[in-house]
């Protein structure tokens, strides 16, 4: 699903309940994933229940190649953000 799919998807399933137009789920949808990445930054993991958890991951330093010369090379530590989905979301799959 792209963001335009979701936010006509959200569009049309709140439009049924209150009359928001495209440009003002676009807000919220940009709105909430803004504060849901700052959120993980700022305090390494964000919980939704009944959906899942977002947290910052450490991967360590390790050597790796090159895969268009197969030259070894050197790839440093970095962070990601791991997802855990919830039992009942695991369960839904």
């Amino acid at each position: 699903m792209t963001k335009v799919e979701l936010v006509e998807a959200v569009t049309k399933e709140l439009t049924k309940k209150r009359n928001l137009s495209k440009a003002a789920v676009n807000d919220v949808v940009d709105s909430l994933f803004s504060n849901l990445g700052r959120t993980i930054k700022k305090e390494t993991r964000f919980s939704y229940p009944g959906f899942g958890t977002w947290t910052v991951r450490k991967r360590k330093a390790r050597a790796g190649r090159n895969p268009k010369t197969g030259e070894a090379i050197a790839i440093k530590a970095s962070k990601t953000v791991g997802f855990r989905p919830a039992p009942s979301l695991k369960k839904a799959l």
